[in-house]
């Protein structure tokens, strides 16, 4: 793999000449994130510091899009890769072989990718501050499931314990 300096030197170049989808294709490639039920990226609304947004959109069962800003790579790259991963998450969840229907369940899982990169081991660990935010949307997701029929409890007991043992090391 291309030392980390090389990496965002290239998506700077793309993103200098306004290549910003081609910049997320290559990223994809280049950190193992492809899947074949990936349709491609379009663009929503530009992101702000305090707000970046992407979306994965389509019918579960059916092909996924990205949303992304088209001004993403204004940001660290470290976070954007990790927000990609976790639209990733939601691109395989939505395959066919998957299915997954539960929205709470897909965020529980997205999150907690953010943080071990257990699908997406290449993706470099974030900041302590977003560290700490993706732990706490997982913990919002994973305690928003027991108030339904399916709480994420009976499934991932051991995954909370290790976000629980992440946020507490964090300080």
């Amino acid at each position: 793999m291309m030392p980390f300096e090389d990496i965002e030197l290239t998506v700077k170049t793309f993103h200098k000449h306004g290549l910003t989808k081609e910049a997320a294709l290559w990223l994809l490639k280049v950190y193992e994130l492809e899947h074949p039920n990936f349709a491609g990226f379009e663009f929503r609304e530009a992101a702000k510091p305090d707000y970046i947004l992407m979306t994965a959109e389509g019918n579960i069962g059916g092909p996924q899009i990205i949303r992304i800003p088209e001004n993403t790579f204004q940001f660290p790259l470290v976070l954007m890769l990790n927000l990609l991963a976790h639209e990733m998450m939601h691109v395989k969840q939505k395959a066919p072989e998957v299915a997954m229907q539960d929205k709470n369940e897909r965020e529980w899982q997205a999150y907690y990718e953010m943080l071990f990169h257990k699908e997406f081991p290449l993706i470099p660990k974030t900041s302590v501050h977003h560290q700490k935010f993706f732990a706490e949307k997982a913990m919002i997701y994973y305690n928003r499931s027991e108030k339904e029929a399916n709480p994420l409890r009976l499934k991932y007991e051991n995954q909370k314990i290790e976000i629980e043992e992440l946020i507490k090391s964090l300080g």
